[in-house]
Parts: structure tokens; C-alpha cells; sequence
């Protein structure tokens, strides 16, 4: 190894903060320790319904099998909390990286907070917070080509291909491999100085890197996540059964969500937070130096009674460029039912035009051509508290 490739992960790492990246590593492309591991968690069936990921089965585990000839993997970490500032301020906002982001970090606590607490408003609408700006696909991706050209131009020739949650590659192993953090028991990746409200994504080139230092866990005896998740998905420190997750269920499974889980969704209708948002570590979490991530179309204050009455051609038009859209609008309204009927069945703690306005907001798609629509909407329905 050259002595300019010796220096290159300290290159990699300004060249990522100038793209907007918070880190960058290098992991190995031996991933061998973590098959036990997928093979166990695929033959639980805790994949749920995703069946992409026993389709790929060891490949996940196998780098060099997705790209052959990888023999570095370049990491990276994007914070993603939003910046300061009004849903009004957002989605016409320049795309450059603001540089002092760490100085905004003093009012995540309270943000956090506040985010805690609208989960406790049966009549709003909480959609993930990561979903609430542009699509990170676009951001990522787009950013992880430029910093694998600006490495190009440096070293000459390299074949290389950069993925975000994209294609079957163990992303929190490589993170964890590569020193960006540690597994937290929510089996999200954690930073001491950035807790876990992170993107991440790779870059596989065909040139061999020191491996950046793997950190230690820091999640001691804490339980917090575990005792957080609202429908106990995660089964254990480390394992999670996605087929009680409510980000799987409300994004990722495409059927009628099952009965027993319906009344522990709340009013969250896209992804679910609860266990970062209880995590200590995420004190520390780091606002996002991109307006990309900047919260669109007043999703912090969003209510279900308006969310409802959205037609596809409506929901097409305020989901563009968001990761939202992809659950298409028959998933959408599905969501919004289930937690229009969980906010009926508080009726005693909603007004009389409260509870009448989210009957007729869910009424109008009694009728729609979707068989999972329309038995959402008669189970909201039938559980009103009268």
C-alpha cells in the first residue's frame, strides 16, 4: 500500500465534510463474522414480508459477490435532523452545506421532547422525521458519486459503485466495522457525538485502504429503546422482528396490518422514532448542515383530518422528491385509518366536531377500489368510542 493511499482516509474525511457528509470510514470487505447472524434473523422470519432479503441471502454478507473486485468499502454518516427554522423556509432553500450545524445542537433535548409529546395527540398525523424532507436516496447517492469522482481525480482511474439502502449490503455492519459507531439493542447504528439520526451509505471501490478503527459499545445495562417500542419488536438487545416494527408496517408491508397491532400504531402514519427518541446518546444528536433535510409542507404540525381527505393526485403532488411517496396512495390511506380508528376510540378525549370531523374525513373512502382501504377504514369506523 502507497504511502498516498495511507493518507487518503484523512483526505476522504474533509472532502465528505465539504459534501455535507458528518463521516467518513473505511471498513473491510470480510463481513464473514455476520452470517450466523442474517442467517438466524432470516430463518426467524423476522424479515417479515421483505423477501428481497432471503433472495439475496449471504450476499448481504458478501461484498466482493455484489461487486467483484471490491476491496475497500468507503462509509459515510449523514446527520438528518432538520435545521432551525419554519416549514415556510424550506423546500426553495439553496443546497449548500451550512458549516457551523454543531452550533445548533443545544435544542435537539426539546425537540425531542416535542416529538414525544405529539405522539400523545390522537388527532395529529406523525410521520418519521427522516421522511419529513427530501428524499435521502437522491441526497446521498448524488453526494457519495461526487466524493467517489473527487477520489478518482486524486488516485487516476478506479472502478467504484456508491449505494444507500439501495441494493443487499449490510450497512450498520460496515458503519460498525468502520468506526462510525456502535450497535445500539435498537440495532440502529449509535455515536457518541451524533447519537443514532443518521443516514448512511457506501462507496465499493476496487483499491485497497487502511480500515478506519472500529469503536467500543456504549450502551451498557440501558434498556430505554427496548422498553420504548411500542409494539416490542425488539424481541431482545440486538434483534429486531420487523414483522412488529411500526416503520415495517406502515411502509414496508403492503397488506391489511394485522388486528392485534392496529391500537399500538397511535397516530404514527409513516416509519416510527420512539426508540431514538428515548435513547440518552441522542442528546448528543447532530441537526443536519443541508436544507435538503429541512422539514416540508408543516409535517411537524400535521393533522390527520386534513391528511385524509387527500386524493391520489394530491398525495402524488406534495410527496414529490420525499421518501414518502413510495408507499404509494393506497398504503397511505391504509396508515391514516388505522390511526383515524385509534384516535376515535379516545372520543372521550376529543371534541364532539373533533371526533365527527375524522368520521367523515375516513367516510369518504368507504368505497374505494382497494380491498385494504376500504376494511381500514370500516375497522376505524366500527371502533369509535360513542
Amino acid at each position: 500500500m502507497s504511502v498516498q493511499q495511507q493518507g487518503l482516509p484523512a483526505q476522504l474525511q474533509l472532502w465528505g465534510r465539504l459534501l455535507g457528509f458528518s463521516q467518513i470510514g473505511v471498513a473491510p470487505v470480510d463481513l464473514s463474522h455476520a452470517e450466523p447472524g442474517l442467517l438466524a434473523w432470516l430463518a426467524a422470519g423476522h424479515h417479515g414480508s421483505m423477501d428481497y432479503m432471503q433472495r439475496h441471502g449471504l450476499k448481504r454478507a458478501r461484498p466482493t459477490e455484489l461487486v467483484p473486485g471490491t476491496l475497500s468499502i468507503i462509509t459515510a454518516r449523514m446527520d438528518y435532523l432538520p435545521r432551525r427554522g419554519s416549514d415556510s423556509e424550506q423546500s426553495h432553500a439553496p443546497t449548500e452545506v451550512v458549516e457551523n450545524s454543531e452550533a445548533v445542537t443545544s435544542d435537539v433535548p426539546a425537540l425531542l421532547e416535542h416529538e414525544l409529546q405529539r405522539l400523545n395527540q390522537p388527532t395529529e398525523a406523525v410521520v418519521s422525521v427522516y421522511a419529513r424532507g427530501r428524499d435521502y436516496h437522491k441526497v446521498m447517492r448524488q453526494r457519495l458519486q461526487q466524493l467517489a469522482l473527487q477520489l478518482q481525480a486524486e488516485v487516476g482511474p478506479m472502478g467504484h459503485r456508491v449505494f444507500t439502502d439501495s441494493a443487499p449490503v449490510l450497512e450498520a455492519e460496515l458503519a460498525v466495522q468502520s468506526g462510525l459507531g456502535w450497535r445500539g439493542k435498537h440495532t440502529l447504528v449509535l455515536q457518541r457525538d451524533a447519537g443514532s439520526f443518521f443516514f448512511l451509505g457506501e462507496i465499493f471501490i476496487d483499491m485497497a485502504l487502511p480500515a478506519t478503527e472500529p469503536v467500543s459499545d456504549h450502551c451498557g445495562t440501558c434498556h430505554a429503546c427496548i422498553s420504548a417500542c411500542p409494539t416490542q419488536a425488539i424481541v431482545a438487545p440486538y434483534q429486531l422482528d420487523a414483522r412488529r416494527c411500526i416503520s415495517y408496517l406502515t411502509i414496508e408491508h403492503e397488506g391489511p396490518i394485522p388486528l392485534p397491532l392496529r391500537p399500538l400504531i397511535g397516530n404514527r402514519i409513516y416509519g416510527c422514532d420512539d426508540c431514538q427518541l428515548v435513547c440518552p446518546w441522542n442528546k448528543f444528536a447532530v441537526r443536519s448542515g443541508l436544507p435538503d433535510f429541512d422539514e416540508r409542507h408543516g409535517w411537524r404540525s400535521a393533522k390527520l383530518v386534513d391528511l385524509m381527505q387527500w386524493d391520489e393526485a394530491m398525495f402524488l403532488r406534495m410527496t414529490e422528491g420525499s421518501a414518502i411517496r413510495r408507499i404509494g396512495h393506497v398504503r397511505w390511506l391504509r396508515n391514516l385509518a388505522i390511526a383515524v380508528g385509534n384516535a376515535l376510540r379516545t372520543a372521550p378525549a376529543l371534541s364532539a366536531i373533533e371526533s365527527l370531523a375524522l368520521r367523515n374525513a375516513a367516510s369518504i373512502w368507504q368505497t374505494h377500489q382497494s380491498e385494504v382501504v376500504r376494511e381500514s377504514v370500516a375497522w376505524a369506523l366500527a371502533n369509535t368510542v360513542e
